[in-house]
């Protein structure tokens, strides 16, 4: 790639490069400054090198080095993923290694299992509604067994799987099923009742349900078509014939419409490729090196034979890609768990199944490092933990460590957007830089756009944009929205990050959740007057909850922003206090004051004033998160505002 004059730096993804950087010709930063000022997506280009070439910390630079590994884009995800195909980052996985285990039956789905359920599941489909092309199959259930040939049997067919949270409340589910128009919705028995209600208002007639599991105890769903039913009546059915795709197809057949995170505002659906999905499995294989003998066995990161939790759930874009597809590329088994998460279950699965690779959110990494059960547990069988989903403080990665000392341990970086992964700890590090998000992915491009629109160096915050093969196709039904997050070509994150000079990535904050605080300085001018002056600082609640997480009184805790005449906008926190905490304030309204105090302080010991929790210190039951653990600040805002919400109660 050729250098560009204006301040550019250019920095090519992948692992296993070795180029060497070349450094562009010196241009003046002031002529380069007033150039950028003309041209709105001039930025910073800021690429992974090999952990062995860090980045320079010069504006003017230009890096060279190879691409990621050749993405089929002829294949359907099935086709690449249980299919014969080859690729040089593909392990063998062993016989006796199963695909998928449910942890609360002990049932083991292997591979050649797997591919049968799949057959007879869209073949019967393909029987009973006459499936083409392009039909939408709409999923609502929690992890479950059946999940993965759900999916892989629509995607036989050429069908668009549509996921969806199985808590949904009926007017949420409304507004998603109203974007995707199901051909066919595949519902868990739970949640039998909210999908007829909201079927219903849409004219979705219930012959176009299948339901997965047995019928509930309420009785509503009994006549419903179910999915062991027609697994079995595939059985007896003719396969459907196989799609067979042209060169660059896969790039424009939608495989997933996947939740969009909701943190900000209402969720939308995210169209992602089957070209996108294989591609990012590709990447992350390549990223670690997956099928390489880099190192002695026993310190290999991902090995065929190994298992993995499975708690996440398969309808957020972390669980569904990461966990699911990629898993089982890397010749691992995933342990699927309870539909709904308990923190004793998750250890008691951990020893029972020796687990290797836990995927994690930072509420995990918090009751890890601070519930009492976990010594009564093994858990000495963990080799790898990865946390993403949302920031995680170094302080916390340190009390990890304690749980698990022998464990790679580090962070990723992603969105539903980019099909869940930009970056993650590499495999030169077996901790990951305290509070970094890892580094980018083999084949992703990024720069980094400040506030005024010009480049930011090595070391400064900006916006970060990324683009590369992974990142989705647009929001779906939604050109909108599409055209202001996707432009030609580049993902804006909204996201707000800097690079060190190794690659690390460090993710500041959501733009849209940094708090605006307006501080007045009174200073002498010409020693005659005092003149007041104004200053505009942000505070990123990612940081201060992270401070907030090492008090010994709290169990959780987020920071949000709220209005202020004088200062724009004062941080808030709302804090989850430890059980026995918790009593003592209920009891003692004195004591209540007392730990906010302490609370307070702890803040105001190690931080700027504008970062003082000057807004409020809020005790609650609880801190809403989406799935995938993202604080739902949102909500809390609402609460404020005194506009809901039952979820959380002050104490």
């Amino acid at each position: 790639m050729v250098a560009q004059s204006l301040g550019e730096a250019y920095y090519l993804m992948g692992r296993r490069l070795h180029a060497g950087p070349v450094l562009s010709s010196p241009v003046s930063e002031i002529f380069a400054e007033k150039l950028l000022a003309l041209i709105i997506n001039t930025t910073i280009q800021v690429y992974r090198a090999h952990p062995s070439r860090p980045f320079s910390d010069m504006a003017l630079a230009q890096f060279t080095t190879t691409a990621a590994p050749q993405t089929p884009s002829n294949l359907s995800v099935p086709q690449f993923l249980l299919d014969d195909y080859s690729h040089s980052t593909r392990p063998e996985r062993p016989l006796h290694v199963p695909c998928l285990i449910d942890d609360s039956t002990g049932t083991k789905i292997f591979l050649t299992q797997l591919r049968m359920d799949i057959q007879y599941l869209a073949a019967a489909i393909f029987e009973n509604w006459d499936f083409r092309d392009g039909d939408v199959v709409s999923i609502m259930s929690p992890n479950h067994i059946s999940y993965a040939s759900s999916v892989w049997a629509t995607h036989r067919l050429g069908g668009v799987v549509a996921t969806l949270s199985p808590f949904l409340t009926v007017t949420e589910l409304v507004h998603h099923l109203s974007i995707a128009r199901p051909k066919v919705f595949i519902i868990h028995s739970e949640c039998v009742v909210t999908a007829l209600e909201a079927a219903a208002m849409i004219h979705l007639h219930t012959s176009q349900i299948i339901v997965i599991g047995s019928p509930p105890p309420s009785g509503r769903g009994k006549s419903l078509r179910y999915l062991d039913e027609l697994i079995l009546q595939g059985s007896s059915l003719p396969p459907v014939p196989e799609k067979v795709w042209k060169d660059g197809e896969a790039k424009k057949r939608i495989a997933f419409l996947a939740p969009s995170s909701g943190t900000t505002g209402i969720q939308k659906q995210v169209a992602i490729s089957h070209y996108n999905v294989i591609n990012i499995i590709i990447q992350i294989a390549t990223f670690n090196r997956i099928n390489e003998d880099y190192a002695p066995w026993s310190e290999l990161r991902f090995r065929p034979g190994d298992s993995c939790t499975g708690f996440l759930p398969l309808y957020h874009i972390y669980g569904l890609v990461f966990n699911l597809h990629f898993m089982l590329y890397a010749g691992m088994s995933l342990i699927l768990m309870a539909p709904k998460f308990h923190f004793k279950a998750f250890l008691r699965s951990i020893d029972k199944n020796k687990i290797t690779h836990l995927t994690i959110v930072p509420p995990q990494a918090v009751m890890l490092c601070k519930h009492r059960a976990v010594k009564n547990y093994s858990l000495s069988s963990v080799r790898y933990c990865i946390v993403a989903a949302a920031p995680l403080s170094g302080a916390l990665t340190m009390g990890l460590l304690k749980v698990f000392p022998n464990v790679q341990l580090g962070q990723g970086y992603g969105m539903t957007e980019s099909c869940g992964t930009i970056s993650m700890f590499p495999v030169s590090q077996k901790t990951g830089t305290l509070g970094s998000g890892g580094q980018l992915l083999p084949g992703t491009s990024a720069k980094v756009v400040k506030d005024d629109g010009c480049l930011a160096r090595v070391g400064e915050i900006g916006e970060l944009w990324v683009k590369g093969e992974q990142i989705a196709m647009g929001y779906h039904n939604d050109e909108i929205a599409t055209k202001e997050t996707f432009i030609d070509g580049w993902l804006r994150t909204g996201d707000q990050v800097l690079f060190k000079n190794n690659g690390d990535i460090f993710i500041m904050e959501r733009i849209k959740e940094l708090i605006k605080v307006i501080f007045v300085f009174l200073t002498s001018a010409c020693h005659l007057i005092l003149v007041p002056k104004v200053k505009g600082l942000q505070v990123a609640p990612a940081e201060l909850e992270g401070h907030l997480l090492i008090h010994p009184d709290v169990s959780d805790a987020a920071v949000i922003g709220i209005p202020d005449e004088y200062h724009g906008e004062l941080p808030l926190a709302f804090i989850v206090l430890q059980r026995e905490i918790a009593s003592a304030v209920l009891k003692n309204a004195k004591y209540a004051e007392i730990v906010r105090s302490t609370i307070f302080k702890h803040v105001a010991d190690v931080k700027s004033k504008h970062k003082w929790l000057a807004g409020g210190i809020i005790f609650t039951n609880i801190i809403p998160r989406n799935p995938s653990g993202k604080i739902l600040r949102r909500v809390l805002r609402g609460r404020v505002k005194g506009e809901s919400s039952e979820l959380l109660s002050k104490l």
